[in-house]
């Protein structure tokens, strides 16, 4: 056990050359004594240590505890950073600018998450400021999985003092392209463990009156939809299982949830409340704030029980994600928010999960 870390995890474990270039493990401290661990290979979150009410730390976020299982991962967006595209692009293709772009088919008929080399499978050029803030570059070249432009991005990983991971992106390109950057953590707020436990007893509340209703191959329909009267309501807080089985038709299409809700704003681009869980068994909470316009749920739906850190087993809905985003497939829908960014514009946006007790 490395003593130095009280996540355990052994940097020289995570030490290598992938794809010519280093790869390490980046341990963010603040002065409660928490601890927030990084990879530079595809930015991934491999140890978020908070304490529960009675001050007793673990590990809240899924992660493996070397760098060959990093890569090598069955949920190979486990944690990551996702881009140049987070979420789907129906059938693969988007028009921009009058030129038709075809992307790789890597979930059923549709494109996911930048696909299977986007910056989640890519080693990130990675400078640890300080105790408290690490800052990711990588650059995705023109073509590069399909996509259009030179695209500069920067992520900046800060663990405040009240316990908050505040998560800023900053990006430009030389030519007109799409960006929806995410993170991808999957949070088990009880702890990881073998096995670790479901999510089902989580309280959940959802600042989203509506959210995007998806076709069996989990592209948008084209238009929103109130959550009211349906599983989707999480406007008054609810265990996260009472309705995941639910006889209803966007359950069915999702396995349980893997939707966007649209975050209820005042503004666009503000910072502001979307979402927070409580563990009822620990008293550890997490709340999520955002810049972006939606948060894709995801109950891990579709997890093994494969192995993590430490000898943690990761099975079927054990962990929760909240990727805060644009809607899905927005190239193709001129009625959601804009993903367009062009020479000269900067994009940007700004995620913070927040980690608390309750009593």
């Amino acid at each position: 056990m490395n003593t130095e870390n009280i996540c355990g995890l052994r940097r020289e474990d995570f030490q290598s050359e992938v794809q010519g270039k280093q790869t390490d493990l980046f341990v963010l401290k603040n002065n409660k004594g928490c601890e927030v661990a990084i990879t530079n290979y595809g930015g991934a979150l491999v140890a978020i240590m908070v304490p529960d009410r009675n001050g007793k730390m673990a590990n809240v976020v899924q992660g493996h505890d070397n760098i060959e299982e990093v890569i090598t991962s069955p949920e190979p967006f486990l944690s990551t950073l996702i881009g140049r595209y987070g979420n789907r692009i129906c059938k693969g293709k988007f028009t921009l600018e009058g030129k038709e772009y075809s992307l790789a088919i890597n979930n059923g008929p549709n494109h996911l998450h930048g696909g299977p080399t986007g910056c989640h499978a890519r080693v990130w050029d990675a400078e640890q400021k300080d105790a408290q803030t690490l800052v990711l570059n990588y650059t995705f070249a023109d073509g590069e999985e399909g996509f259009p432009g030179n695209l500069e991005m920067e992520v900046v990983y800060t663990f405040t003092d009240e316990n908050e991971l505040v998560i800023d992106y900053k990006g430009s390109t030389d030519k007109t392209t799409i960006v929806n950057m995410t993170n991808h953590g999957f949070f088990s707020l009880t702890g990881i463990a073998n096995p670790t436990p479901t999510i089902d007893d989580l309280v959940c509340e959802i600042n989203a009156d509506f959210y995007v209703p998806i076709d069996d191959t989990s592209i948008p329909l084209g238009e929103v939809a109130s959550v009211t009267g349906t599983p989707f309501d999480f406007t008054t807080a609810k265990p996260v299982g009472k309705d995941i089985d639910a006889d209803h038709i966007q359950i069915k299409h999702g396995a349980g949830y893997d939707h966007c809700w649209v975050l209820n704003k005042k503004e666009v681009g503000e910072l502001s409340y979307a979402a927070k869980i409580t563990d009822p068994n620990t008293g550890r909470t997490m709340e999520v704030y955002t810049t972006e316009p939606g948060v894709q749920v995801y109950t891990d739906n579709w997890a093994t029980g494969y192995k993590g850190q430490h000898g943690a087993t990761f099975p079927k809905r054990s962990g929760i994600c909240f990727e805060a985003q644009h809607f899905p497939d927005s190239p193709n829908r001129q009625h959601f928010p804009s993903v367009v960014l062009k020479p000269g514009e900067t994009y940007t946006q700004r995620t913070v999960y927040k980690f608390g007790v309750e009593k």
